[in-house]
Order: C-alpha cells, then sequence, then structure tokens
C-alpha cells in the first residue's frame, strides 16, 4: 500500500470543531452588539433605514426594502430566531441607539470557518468610529473567544463599497464565483474575501492603532487611514 506521505496533502491541524456562535453581547468604547430584538431594536432601524432616500443601503441585500413597519416586522420576527445566520443589532453607545446590524453566517464549527454578513449600517451608523469598531468587535471575538481559523466576507461583486471595506478591513480578496446566485430575481456573481486566524495579530494591531482614541484630533478626523497611511489634508 503506497504511503499517504507519497501524495501532495493538506498540512495537519487540530481537527477540534469550534464552538458555535452563542446570542452573546460585544462591548466596545463606541457600540455594543447585542442579540437582535425586534421589540426593542426593530422600529429604531425601521426609521434610520426606510424612504425612498435609503433604497441604496438595501440594493445588495436579500430582502428589503420594506414598504412599511408591518411587513419589516414579519421578516425580522423570523430572522431572529434563526441560529445561522444568528442575527445582532449594533447600538451607539452614545445614544443607546440601534443603528444597524449584523450576522455570523454559513456557520462551520468543523472546518472552524465562519462568515460575517447581512450587514446594514443605516446612515446614523455609516462613516463612524463605532463602524469600523463593529467589525473588529465581531472578529475579535470569532478568532479569540470562539477559535476559529478562517473568517469570511462575500459581497456581490458589483457592490463596490462592499468590495472596499473589506480589504480595508484586512480580508484577502480570493476570487468570483460567477452565477453564484439568483437575488431579487437578478444574477449575483459573489466576490470572496477571508482572513486567516494566522492573519489576525496583524489586523488586530492594525484595527486598535486607528482606533486608539489619540488617531482622532479635536474634530473627531482620523489622522491615519485603517491601512496605515497617513491622512492627507484636504
Amino acid at each position: 500500500m503506497t504511503s499517504p506521505e507519497a501524495y501532495p496533502v493538506g498540512a495537519l491541524v487540530d481537527p477540534t470543531p469550534a464552538p458555535r456562535p452563542q446570542r452573546v453581547s460585544l462591548e466596545g468604547r463606541h457600540v455594543r452588539i447585542v442579540p437582535f430584538d425586534l421589540a426593542a431594536h426593530g422600529r429604531e432601524i425601521f426609521d434610520a433605514s426606510s424612504g425612498a432616500e435609503n433604497d441604496g443601503l438595501w440594493a445588495y441585500m436579500g430582502n428589503g426594502p420594506f414598504a412599511d413597519f408591518e411587513t419589516f416586522s414579519a421578516y425580522y420576527a423570523e430572522a431572529a430566531k434563526k441560529e445561522d445566520p444568528l442575527l445582532f443589532a449594533i447600538l451607539d453607545k452614545n445614544s443607546g441607539r440601534a443603528v444597524g446590524h449584523a450576522t455570523y453566517l454559513r456557520i462551520a464549527p468543523q472546518d472552524r470557518a465562519i462568515e460575517v454578513g447581512n450587514i446594514l449600517y443605516t446612515p446614523l451608523m455609516q462613516r463612524t468610529i463605532g463602524a469600523t469598531e463593529a467589525m473588529y468587535l465581531m472578529a475579535r471575538h470569532a478568532f479569540e473567544d470562539l477559535g476559529y481559523r478562517r473568517y469570511e466576507w462575500k459581497c456581490n461583486d458589483l457592490n463596490a463599497p462592499s468590495r472596499r471595506a473589506a480589504q480595508r478591513y484586512g480580508f484577502h480578496f480570493e476570487g468570483i464565483f460567477r452565477q453564484h446566485m439568483i437575488i431579487k430575481g437578478r444574477n449575483r456573481d459573489t466576490a470572496w474575501f477571508a482572513m486567516l486566524d494566522s492573519d489576525w495579530p496583524r489586523v488586530k494591531a492594525a484595527f486598535e492603532a486607528w482606533l486608539d482614541p489619540a488617531n482622532f484630533d479635536a474634530q473627531g478626523k482620523q489622522k491615519s487611514r485603517l491601512d496605515g497611511s497617513v491622512e492627507m489634508a484636504s
């Protein structure tokens, strides 16, 4: 019998499964991430994301926009019950308001792989320090508390802002899955990104340097970008 070592195979790894993520709370300086509760968070997120001026928020989501709160509530009441995707609300700590949501999904404990997605940042959250901090908190929890070895980000290949965000947050582009999905009756080619546990120490250091209060001036303007470059004066 031929020895297995005669064939090119992957490196040996610890096969112990990771725990599944639970409905926990993650605390940051600017945001708090908590299990989504329709009664507590639904109306605030709906109000901040509804109206024709916000239709673009839903352009690449698998659902929405919602015509009214009743339709929104029906969808999110069911979404909040699921274990995968596991839905969290993102709260602004200054106001206490729910300003967005995100999920862990495609959870594969046996492979220690997990995805972050279904990210909705309302205008109250966009371009804030908390928007970046939320992604830091979710990545840190996946790697450090749960022990996952692969953390994924996927988006519509046409969604340029999401692609830029993935790279800003330290994910590596891995390729395009062509004709991967049909969403709202339209083709979706999916861009795949991932971050590995071996990447995390470097990415974590970059996040924490950017989030440091010393990185912001009195007006709250960043001094250095998350990619480490010096912010140019406008």
